[in-house]
Protein backbone atom coordinates (compact mmCIF):
# COMPACT_ATOMS: atom_id res chain seq x y z
CA UNK A 1 0.00 0.00 0.00
CA UNK A 2 1.42 3.26 -0.97
CA UNK A 3 1.30 6.24 1.76
CA UNK A 4 0.73 9.71 -0.08
CA UNK A 5 0.28 12.74 1.75
CA UNK A 6 -0.07 16.22 0.40
CA UNK A 7 2.65 17.55 2.62
CA UNK A 8 4.79 20.35 0.13
CA UNK A 9 8.33 20.00 0.46
CA UNK A 10 10.50 22.64 2.87
CA UNK A 11 12.03 25.49 0.41
CA UNK A 12 15.53 25.52 0.43
CA UNK A 13 16.74 28.96 0.44
CA UNK A 14 19.16 28.77 -1.82
CA UNK A 15 16.61 27.36 -4.32
CA UNK A 16 14.78 30.85 -3.91
CA UNK A 17 18.47 32.22 -4.83
CA UNK A 18 18.15 31.02 -8.58
CA UNK A 19 14.67 31.00 -8.30
CA UNK A 20 13.53 33.80 -11.51
CA UNK A 21 12.43 37.21 -9.32
CA UNK A 22 9.35 38.82 -11.01
CA UNK A 23 11.32 42.19 -12.15
CA UNK A 24 13.05 39.43 -14.63
CA UNK A 25 9.72 38.50 -16.38
CA UNK A 26 8.64 42.46 -16.75
CA UNK A 27 8.75 43.43 -20.17
CA UNK A 28 11.36 45.13 -21.48
CA UNK A 29 11.46 48.93 -22.77
CA UNK A 30 11.71 48.90 -26.77
CA UNK A 31 15.12 49.41 -27.74
CA UNK A 32 16.20 47.58 -25.18
CA UNK A 33 16.45 43.74 -26.87
CA UNK A 34 20.01 41.56 -26.60
CA UNK A 35 21.61 41.72 -29.48
CA UNK A 36 23.21 38.44 -28.71
CA UNK A 37 19.90 36.99 -28.43
CA UNK A 38 18.63 38.13 -31.70
CA UNK A 39 21.71 36.70 -33.88
CA UNK A 40 21.69 33.60 -32.79
CA UNK A 41 17.73 32.80 -34.34
CA UNK A 42 17.74 30.89 -37.08
CA UNK A 43 15.55 31.66 -39.86
CA UNK A 44 14.19 29.50 -42.87
CA UNK A 45 15.96 31.31 -46.37
CA UNK A 46 15.32 30.47 -49.86
CA UNK A 47 15.57 31.04 -53.18
CA UNK A 48 12.29 31.17 -55.63
CA UNK A 49 12.56 31.08 -59.18
CA UNK A 50 9.04 31.43 -60.22
CA UNK A 51 5.53 30.16 -59.16
CA UNK A 52 2.11 28.29 -61.10
CA UNK A 53 -1.29 26.79 -60.53
CA UNK A 54 -1.82 23.57 -62.21
CA UNK A 55 -4.50 20.33 -61.58
CA UNK A 56 -3.92 17.54 -59.68
CA UNK A 57 -4.88 15.33 -63.30
CA UNK A 58 -1.69 17.69 -64.94
CA UNK A 59 0.34 17.12 -61.84
CA UNK A 60 -0.27 13.33 -62.10
CA UNK A 61 0.89 13.31 -65.37
CA UNK A 62 4.42 14.80 -65.06
CA UNK A 63 7.17 12.54 -65.90
CA UNK A 64 11.26 12.80 -66.09
CA UNK A 65 11.49 15.24 -69.05
CA UNK A 66 8.22 17.40 -68.29
CA UNK A 67 8.45 21.02 -68.76
CA UNK A 68 6.52 23.04 -66.05
CA UNK A 69 5.98 26.74 -67.09
CA UNK A 70 6.55 29.52 -64.09
CA UNK A 71 5.05 32.70 -64.27
CA UNK A 72 8.23 34.52 -64.33
CA UNK A 73 9.90 35.94 -67.38
CA UNK A 74 13.56 34.50 -68.46
CA UNK A 75 15.87 37.95 -67.23
CA UNK A 76 13.61 39.04 -64.08
CA UNK A 77 15.09 38.66 -61.01
CA UNK A 78 14.80 36.10 -58.17
CA UNK A 79 13.05 36.47 -55.24
CA UNK A 80 15.00 35.88 -51.94
CA UNK A 81 12.71 34.97 -49.02
CA UNK A 82 13.08 34.96 -45.03
CA UNK A 83 10.10 32.58 -43.57
CA UNK A 84 8.65 33.29 -46.32
CA UNK A 85 8.62 36.59 -46.81
CA UNK A 86 10.17 38.63 -49.63
CA UNK A 87 13.39 40.17 -48.47
CA UNK A 88 15.30 40.85 -51.21
CA UNK A 89 15.56 40.09 -54.99
CA UNK A 90 18.64 39.03 -57.44
CA UNK A 91 20.25 37.40 -59.91
CA UNK A 92 21.70 34.04 -59.60
CA UNK A 93 25.59 33.68 -59.38
CA UNK A 94 28.18 30.86 -59.57
CA UNK A 95 30.02 30.58 -56.56
CA UNK A 96 33.12 27.95 -55.83
CA UNK A 97 30.94 25.76 -57.90
CA UNK A 98 28.12 26.48 -56.24
CA UNK A 99 24.87 28.50 -56.82
CA UNK A 100 24.23 32.03 -55.31
CA UNK A 101 22.42 34.97 -55.15
CA UNK A 102 24.13 38.60 -56.15
CA UNK A 103 21.12 40.93 -54.31
CA UNK A 104 20.02 43.81 -56.90
CA UNK A 105 17.31 45.23 -54.68
CA UNK A 106 16.69 45.23 -51.25
CA UNK A 107 12.90 45.25 -50.11
CA UNK A 108 12.91 48.13 -47.69
CA UNK A 109 11.90 47.18 -44.01
CA UNK A 110 8.45 49.30 -44.35
CA UNK A 111 6.99 46.97 -47.08
CA UNK A 112 8.25 44.13 -45.64
CA UNK A 113 5.88 45.01 -42.61
CA UNK A 114 2.74 45.76 -44.42
CA UNK A 115 3.25 42.15 -45.85
CA UNK A 116 3.09 40.15 -42.57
Amino acid sequence: MNDTTNETPEQNPEDEALSPTAEEFQVSQPGNINPEVLQNISVNLSIEVGRTNIKIKDLMRLTQGSVVELDRIAGEPLDLLVNDTVVAQGEVVLVNDRYGIRLTRVVPSTDRLKSL
